[in-house]
């Protein structure tokens, strides 16, 4: 009987085993937004001013929004979607706890809580770059590089009319570094309107060829080239007023960088970090808004590497003398108030760590509501912390990455998080860790799929650094066999791979490659974002050595493992993972057989000054940097199989790269393999993602696997 209930018992688990479906290409490349979408709440946000926040939910009568306060969680409808043309709540952004507005066909219209709708305005089709002052009726646009502004009046103001190809007005600059979004900044109370002006001329023209009319059409583009001349960047503030503009002093025959734009309070003043051209000198200087004169620089900062200013202030509740500004001066980034003569009142956040975002709030108590790492690089946490004495409190328990919103007076929060098993929750909590309620908790998409095994791993530099990475096991792994191996890399700055997210692989190519027999590995060396400054810095002045060495760690991690076919090991990368792809092809060519490098850096000397000279400095200043990372020039170190894909229209890493490399590698007789997607730019996007995923996959399936046949 105990044998019968045991077979019984093992068949059911196979059976149950068998049922599970297997990650298709489309699944894993388009998954997740479609066929295996997490399940979501719609329209959860916070209503001004109120303890209180909406959710769109279906009814038995149509669509309704409803209200929730917190914490008593007492509901109210507030719209239901027969208020409305097509009768589907729309996306709603709230002007005050009273009104919202959304966009309709024809514009934009707003609607009270009483459900009274109005007009609200008609942008041209054109406009670009739209800037909302919905607090104040106003509205900010760019059309062929001109600055428009809509006043509370509903007058419309053309503020430039210099705007052409070499002039642009009211659009991000320095190709949107420096945490750069946006060009234009209406005033708190919206009475004036400051803008980014940015004089081309001199920088040089690129063409990007149109290939899909007959004949060919070239659009030329400005394309700031490392070591070449740079734009000129200045800072207007019009007046709807006087209808005049005034251009802050900010000495436009310097060549230097603009930005942390951030208006005082009262209107009075206008705060920009101004940022030398090697990146290694900032000032915050402080001008009148009125007649653009420098008052004063509030303080410097400098480093012999680089200084890399990505925030705006923010200016304590109430006062227009006290701000914070975000610094990594003490090698991570972290939180410091200052007043307005530039005096450092005290740092509030310190630690072995960063600070990633300041999302609220709460005057009475002096406290920031912040995201962090303190607890681990992979996971993002919520912390209050007083903006005084620095006293911190952590508020989110569960381990993962939480995504948080917070109520205007930084009571309670609206946290939807999730980590490697856990697709999506969505609690409502408060500060205070007294009140918590989950008002989701959504099912695992993947649940009746074959997916991965993963293993978090935790390896050492030379320096003694910990690097994390993930593991990731082929279905059905058998311990006596041998397996090829795929590497996945970036290990570029401003990216972070390994993280306390779903899925619990970060891809799910990653189990589609599972599920064909693929031991893969990814690893955030140094270089990557979120680890301090230390970390980035190491890479500077000669990209590709220490990131190599450290992926290098591992690969001897993978050498040990017994599963690991040493003698079958892929490596893939887009953007800089092209880059170093390719580096380790070229200069540690007896590493890995076969790779695969999407839109890569080739030659530094052909990607944008502010991201090049940041890292590399200037060609000009290491010459030396600049030759041992110009890949081209080692085309005929290649030995293994190496397929190169690029975008025909990347505006990012400019098809030339590749291109040169190609010319190089006929010239020297090396033969490799390429591929160019038509239409795309610096990455391939949409369904055309598919066949682009396929292809690589295809690629590894040829030279990785014994038969040597591409499997489908």
């Amino acid at each position: 009987m105990k044998k019968t209930i045991l077979l019984s018992t093992l068949l059911m688990s196979a059976s149950l085993l068998a049922q599970k479906k297997n990650v298709t290409m489309e699944d894993a490349v388009l998954g997740l937004s479609t066929n295996l979408r997490i399940e979501n709440l719609n329209q959860v946000q916070w209503i001004p001013n109120q303890n209180a926040y909406t959710q769109n939910v279906k009814t038995s009568y149509g669509e309704a929004l409803i209200k929730k306060e917190v914490p008593s969680l007492k509901t109210d409808t507030i719209f239901r979607s027969s208020q409305f043309e097509n009768k589907r709540i729309p996306s709603l952004n709230w002007i005050n706890d009273k009104q919202a507005y959304y966009s309709t066909k024809t514009g934009y219209k707003t609607i009270t809580t009483a459900g009274q709708q109005n007009d609200w305005l008609k942008l041209p089709d054109n406009a670009e770059n739209v800037e909302f002052d919905a607090t104040n009726n106003q509205v900010g646009y760019v059309i062929d590089n001109n600055l428009f502004f809509v006043d509370k009046a509903g007058k419309t103001h053309q503020i430039t009319k210099d705007g052409k190809y070499e002039i642009v007005n009211g659009k991000s600059v320095h190709q949107n570094e420096f945490g750069i979004h946006k060009g234009i900044f209406i005033s708190p109370k919206g009475n004036l309107v400051a803008f980014y002006r940015m004089d081309q001329t001199a920088v040089t023209d690129y063409p990007i060829i149109d290939w899909s009319v007959q004949p060919a059409v070239n659009k030329n583009i400005k394309y700031p080239f490392a070591g070449t001349k740079n734009h000129t960047v200045t800072l207007g503030v019009y007046n709807p007023t006087t209808q005049k503009t005034i251009f802050l002093e900010t000495h436009p025959e310097v060549d230097h960088y603009l930005t942390s734009v951030t208006w005082s309070p009262d209107e009075k003043h206008i705060y920009i970090a101004l940022l030398s051209r090697n990146q290694k000198h900032m000032e915050l200087n402080q001008y009148d808004a009125t007649s653009g004169k420098l008052i004063k620089t509030l303080f410097k900062e400098d480093d012999a590497k680089y200084v890399e200013p990505q925030n705006e202030l923010h200016f304590i509740p109430g006062k227009n003398n006290e701000f914070v500004w975000w610094s990594q001066r003490d090698g991570f980034m972290h939180l410091y108030r200052f007043n307005t003569d530039g005096k450092l009142l005290n740092q509030i956040t310190k630690g072995d760590w960063i600070v990633t975002d300041l999302v609220g709030e709460n005057a009475k108590k002096k406290e920031f509501l912040i995201i962090t790492t303190k607890d681990s690089p992979k996971d993002r946490h919520l912390y209050a912390v007083n903006w005084e004495n620095g006293k911190l409190r952590k508020i989110t328990t569960d381990a993962g990455t939480h995504n948080v919103s917070v109520s205007t007076n930084g009571e309670y929060a609206i946290d939807n998080w999730s980590n490697d098993n856990t697709p999506r929750k969505i609690d409502v909590l408060d500060a205070n860790g007294k009140f918590k309620q989950n008002i989701l908790t959504a099912q695992n998409p993947l649940a009746n799929y074959n997916t991965a095994k993963v293993e978090n791993v935790t390896l050492k530099a030379d320096d003694g650094t910990d690097l994390y990475g993930k593991l990731i096991y082929p279905t059905n792994f058998d311990s006596s066999k041998k397996y090829p191996v795929i590497v996945y890399l970036y290990n570029g700055p401003h990216a972070q791979l390994i993280t306390n997210r779903f899925p619990a692989t970060g891809n799910l190519w990653y189990d589609h490659l599972a599920e064909k027999g693929y031991v893969v590995f990814t690893m955030d060396g140094r270089g990557s974002a979120n680890r301090g400054l230390k970390f980035e810095q190491a890479i500077h002045g000669n990209v590709a050595t220490t990131e190599m060495n450290d992926q290098m760690k591992g690969v001897d991690f993978l050498k040990t493992l017994p599963f690991v076919d040493a003698e079958r090991m892929g490596i893939h990368g887009w953007s800089y993972g092209g880059f170093m792809t390719t580096s380790f092809m070229l200069r540690k060519p007896d590493v890995f057989k076969v790779g695969v490098a999407g839109g890569p850096v080739l030659d530094w000397t052909q990607y944008e000054i502010m991201y090049t000279e940041r890292y590399m400095e200037s060609p000009q200043d290491n010459p030396e940097g600049f030759k041992n990372t110009n890949l081209i020039n080692r085309v005929k170190d290649l030995k293994g199989k190496l397929l190169m894909i690029h975008g025909a229209q990347d505006n990012v890493v400019v098809w030339q790269h590749s291109i040169d490399f190609i010319r190089e590698a006929v010239k020297n007789g090396v033969q490799m393999d390429y591929f160019v997607y038509p239409g795309h730019e610096h990455n391939v996007r949409g369904k055309d993602r598919v066949h682009l995923m396929q292809k690589i996959t295809d690629y590894f399936d040829l030279y990785l696997k014994p038969e040597g046949t591409s499997q489908k």
